[in-house]
């Protein structure tokens, strides 16, 4: 139990925090922000990728003031939903009606308390870095009062405006080792991404789920963050990082996916039980994470090329596919059950790769009845017709910019 006045100064004292931040760099998403009446506004994304900040944009930009509150704050570790009644008068006692609350997902009945605020008017934000606990609960008391986007670090675009970088293939390459957490982007400091890795897997899967094999949590994570771009199966994996079953493997996935730390991309088919049997591809959810997390002797810059693919297409398609039948495709976007666009990824064509990139981008256009497809690589640049369909290789640089 948390009395009122405790929970004043904690406001004041995060209130004073947020807004004596600078804005800083404005990022892509502030525009698309979802707002309207009598919706809650949910932003979720990775922890560290800017979501606060963008908060503090909206609020410079569109309101004169507003009541922030973090409940991920030691602070308010013994806030129960109980002491709702008491937050809510603090509220009223302010007469402030824009709230922003980021990580209220800790809070059991956060939800019905939203919906209560939006029938009393107030317009309310929230941030979390879970997609899966703030969609399922929201889906439950919240349905049709809320609408969501996904906040990302910064993308590739982003990162060379932040750096005041020409567009290029030195470039790319200094994102693909960088990636975009917009903290280890200013100071560089590799401690950053180590800590991020491990509150991710102590506050967002540990303590939210009552994991209680944090050993073998951490090497499985470290495990999938090395292998990006490759095929996982949670049944090859048993036995491994003495994990006996395979549905603590696919508990262990959906975990390191909701908290935005590892995504997997299943193979492209119709039926929902053969994207389930088969293998799914590992990405990592920046790149600098795979840089300072993954045990690898390797630069694995062709992968890392890949990953960052992933990343591109990730922030603008609602689903992204492997492509494998005779041939092999890298990605299939797709969005409202439509292609979109298939896309092959190949650090360098030669004379060794060039027919099975090419022909298992044509493969899979002509089984999807796409017009045009894309291979994508560091540097190099040609364009290909035959019968109705054209495909495009464009260095990373120009297709990142598109």
């Amino acid at each position: 139990m948390i009395r009122q006045e405790e929970i004043s100064i904690v406001i004041d004292a995060q209130q004073e925090t947020f807004l004596k931040q600078e804005p800083g760099f404005l990022r892509d998403a502030l525009p698309h922000i979802p707002i309207a009446d009598s919706f809650a506004s949910i932003i979720t994304g990775i922890r560290r990728c800017g979501k606060s900040t963008l908060l503090l944009q909206l609020l410079r930009r569109d309101y004169q003031e507003a009541i922030y509150l973090n409940f991920d704050d030691i602070r308010l570790s013994g806030f129960e939903d109980t002491d709702l009644p008491r937050l809510h008068r603090e509220i009223e006692r302010r007469g402030i009606n824009i709230l922003f609350f980021d990580e209220i997902q800790i809070v059991t009945g956060w939800e019905k308390y939203i919906n209560q605020l939006l029938r009393e008017g107030y317009k309310i934000f929230i941030t979390g870095s879970n997609a899966s606990m703030l969609s399922t609960e929201l889906g439950t008391h919240l349905t049709g009062r809320h609408l969501s986007m996904e906040l990302f670090p910064f993308s590739y675009s982003e990162f060379i405006r932040f750096k005041s970088l020409d567009n290029g293939e030195e470039a790319v390459m200094t994102y693909l080792k960088n990636g975009g957490i917009p903290e280890y982007v200013k100071t560089g400091i590799p401690l950053i991404l180590n800590t991020l890795v491990d509150d991710i897997l102590m506050k967002d899967i540990a303590v939210r789920h009552a994991v209680r094999d944090i050993n073998s949590l951490r090497q499985l994570a470290a495990f999938l963050i090395t292998n990006i771009g490759n095929l996982v199966s949670a049944s090859k994996l048993v036995g491994m990082f003495d994990i006996k079953s395979p549905n603590t493997f696919l508990e262990y996935f959906s975990f390191l996916k909701d908290a935005y730390l590892i995504d997997f991309v299943p193979i492209f088919n119709h039926s929902l039980k053969v994207q389930v049997r088969n293998p799914k591809k590992i990405y990592v959810m920046d790149m600098g994470l795979y840089t300072e997390n993954a045990i690898s002797l390797s630069d694995n810059t062709g992968r890392r090329l890949e990953n960052l693919v992933f990343l591109h297409l990730r922030q603008r398609y609602q689903h992204i596919f492997y492509y494998k039948d005779r041939g092999e495709c890298d990605f299939i976007a797709m969005e409202r059950n439509s292609v979109k666009e298939a896309i092959q990824v190949c650090l360098s064509i030669n004379d060794e790769n060039f027919n099975r990139e090419y022909n298992g981008l044509l493969e899979a256009m002509q089984h999807l009845g796409l017009k045009e497809g894309y291979i994508i690589t560091l540097n190099q640049r040609d364009k290909f017709e035959t019968e109705d369909r054209t495909i495009h290789m464009l260095p990373a640089h120009e297709y990142l910019m598109r």
